[in-house]
């Protein structure tokens, strides 16, 4: 995709890269387009349903039921009901057909095959019935089944392709035109293809952003919602950066162009969470497992009972064929094949909804295991750039306020990240006359008539100023930068700065303790910071002045020690770190996330997400498990009173009823997994 691709193409490439997560039945994996294997399902269920009505009212079983027999019997009505049923079973069962020969040729039975042989074992004795062969007709039977067999599949491609259609919601999130900036100052209309990086355009205040980019002119406040989860709109001045999708607030902004086509965020999320479907959960290689057994269990069981019913006990070769058939339907896994791609596709969509994009989904379910997590300090529980920790009046008879302002008023002249910290500590600023830099020392000017200096320590030492050297001392121990202000040559105040600790930090560590996950944090930055950074969060462990060559084989020593290892940082400088530790998370990623080293990315820069992505790789695997119980059990539960054991207390499972307890219990699977939550 260049760019010239534009977001309607987009769309296309969804429809065409859906995985085949329907291979696992046989049910046209040779890559057809889903949306057309959705609706021949949906017709084929619609008519074979419509033929099943008169299947009902015409089956001898049903006229008995309801003593209506005599009024709806008429010559040639068996060879009717033959008719209508040999169109149900042709016609409905072709996409079970297609699934036996796929499982067989691959030597890999499963619920095609047995949906298959059950249909088709009822179809032909109720055929052979029907010209001379004495027993009972399973035709209603034989149609129910394939009628509930065809629904079950049609809504689990409907369920699958959620997330896909969820995708192409965010495609929609792209206006279709763009207001560009022209050399003459005047705007153009103009596709969204048509665009350049490097191009300005306008978005004017309701809007939707047609492109990533930086804001040149103008500050707006922006609803990330629909792409990041962030309820809140967030706040963006001139030099932001600005993503593509977003809409606009209350002011008008010029954004020049940074990302377009295939590198925007909208186009590296879509690609992410489409890889993310497409990746088989290691728990549904288990369910497909079972459900190979299953299905192995299922034949040989309704062999044995066909041969126990007619060699054993005598009974006539109808009734030995019912008790065999009524085995094989009940037996039936498909709720077990319902069972994972359902909770796949909830979870999928749930996660992108919050800001959390999967790109490995057999490491994100490895994060239920997570019992250590490693942080890096700085942009992950750290805000990366500096502020204010401290301040500590040293003439009680100044005015503090007054004197912040005056030295933030100063330091908003400087660009050094300290000078930046300092500046941002109050609203409004004093203006600066005869501003002057003290290289390596600080900065000096005149502000309301005054002399204000915002100083090193060192350099007022030289000058022979002197302060309480305890209080430096502490201050200095926590690894912070301490400055100094002079107003008209005497000491007024120390200022104390670090690299501020993210608000949502303390709550992460205490949440992940609350598990019992051990917290640690490993950085390249001083001991003394680190420890202070550390006794903060109340970390269980910190590593410092650790290079970023060195931090993957400190996560592998944590990982020998038995841990089950996530990494946590900026995916950057991390990159070898992430990628040794048994779950990657790159956070505070923003705009750039296609990073090939993290297995989960976090679209906002909050650690917060790291609980999020462990509670919801919990809750998914809850889900999962009960959902295979679910599956499991009604087997387990079913195959015995399918084959017959309680008959002689009159408890007679017929093959129409086992078809009910087995869409029964494909019901609760999907119910279940639509329950899925992020978690607690």
């Amino acid at each position: 995709m260049k760019n010239s691709h534009s977001h309607h193409q987009m769309g296309h490439e969804i429809k065409s890269d859906g995985h085949d997560k329907l291979d696992d039945h046989g049910s046209g994996g040779d890559g057809h387009d889903h949306h057309h294997m959705i609706a021949d399902y949906k017709r084929r269920f619609w008519i074979c349903l419509i033929l099943t009505i008169p299947i009902l009212i015409l089956s001898p079983h049903i006229q008995h039921i309801f003593g209506v027999h005599d009024i709806l019997m008429f010559p040639g009505d068996v060879y009717l009901l033959f008719a209508l049923s040999s169109v149900v079973y042709f016609y409905g069962g072709y996409p079970f057909f297609q699934g036996i020969y796929k499982e067989l040729k691959v030597k890999n039975p499963g619920m095609m095959t047995l949906v298959a042989v059950a249909i088709t074992t009822a179809y032909l004795y109720s055929s052979a019935v029907v010209f001379g062969l004495k027993g009972e007709l399973f035709f209603w039977e034989l149609a129910t089944l394939i009628d509930i067999m065809l629904l079950g599949h049609w809504l689990e491609m409907r369920s699958v392709m959620g997330a896909s259609r969820a995708l192409e919601e965010l495609v929609k999130l792209l206006p279709g035109h763009a207001h560009k900036l022209m050399p003459d100052g005047e705007t153009m209309d103009v596709p969204l293809e048509d665009l350049s990086v490097g191009d300005v355009v306008l978005v004017r205040p309701g809007e939707k952003i047609p492109v990533d980019g930086e804001i040149i002119h103008g500050e707006t406040s922006i609803d990330e919602s629909m792409l990041t989860g962030e309820s809140n709109p967030v706040h963006r001045i001139q030099g932001q950066s600005v993503i593509g999708g977003s809409i606009n607030g209350d002011g008008a902004i010029q954004v020049e162009i940074q990302k377009t086509g295939e590198d925007s965020f909208l186009s590296q999320v879509i690609k992410l969470v489409g890889e993310a479907q497409k990746s088989r959960s290691q728990t549904q290689n288990l369910a497909d497992r079972f459900a190979m057994w299953l299905t192995v269990i299922a034949l040989t069981c309704g062999f044995i009972t066909l041969m126990v019913w007619m060699v054993v006990t005598g009974q006539d070769l109808a009734f030995s064929l019912e008790r065999a058939v009524t085995v094989m339907v009940t037996t039936c896994p498909h709720a077990l094949g319902l069972a994972i791609p359902l909770v796949v596709a909830v979870s999928t969509a749930l996660a992108a909804g919050n800001g959390l994009l999967i790109r490995n989904r057999t490491s994100f379910e490895n994060a239920r295991n997570i019992d250590a997590v490693i942080f890096d300090k700085t942009g992950t529980l750290t805000q990366g750039k500096f502020g204010v920790t401290d301040i500590l009046p040293i003439d009680d008879e100044i005015d503090a306020d007054e004197v912040l302002k005056y030295a933030a008023s100063l330091e908003s002249y400087s660009e050094h990240p300290i000078a930046r910290g300092l500046a941002k500590k109050v609203d409004k600023h004093y203006p600066v006359e005869k501003f002057q830099a003290i290289p390596g020392k600080g900065v000096k000017g005149i502000i309301r008539g005054r002399k204000v200096e915002v100083v090193s320590p060192g350099h007022l030492a030289e000058r022979g100023f002197t302060m309480d050297p305890e209080v430096l001392e502490k201050l200095s121990r926590n690894g912070k930068t301490v400055v100094l202000v002079v107003v008209e040559g005497v000491l007024v105040m120390a200022v104390a700065l670090a690299d501020i600790i993210r608000p949502e930090s303390k709550e992460t560590i205490h949440g992940l303790k609350n598990m019992g996950i051990k917290c640690i944090m490993i950085t390249g930055d001083k001991k003394e910071v680190a420890e202070w950074v550390s006794s903060e969060l109340e970390l269980d462990q910190h590593f410092a002045e650790v290079l970023p060559s060195q931090k993957a084989g400190e996560v592998k020593k944590i990982q020998d020690e038995g841990f089950t290892v996530a990494m946590t940082g900026d995916g950057i400088n991390d990159a070898p770190a992430l990628a040794q530790a048994d779950v990657g998370i790159a956070i505070g990623a923003g705009t750039d996330v296609a990073l090939e080293t993290a297995d989960i990315i976090l679209v906002q820069s909050n650690p917060l997400d790291v609980l999020k992505i462990i509670r919801l790789a919990r809750s998914t695997y809850r889900k999962m498990v009960e959902n295979l119980a679910w599956g499991a059990g009604y087997n387990i539960f079913a195959i015995p009173l399918a084959a017959g054991v309680l008959s002689a207390y009159g408890i007679i499972l017929t093959p129409a009823m086992g078809a009910v307890l087995m869409s029964a219990s494909t019901i609760i699977v999907a119910v279940n997994s639509r329950f899925l939550k992020m978690g607690r």
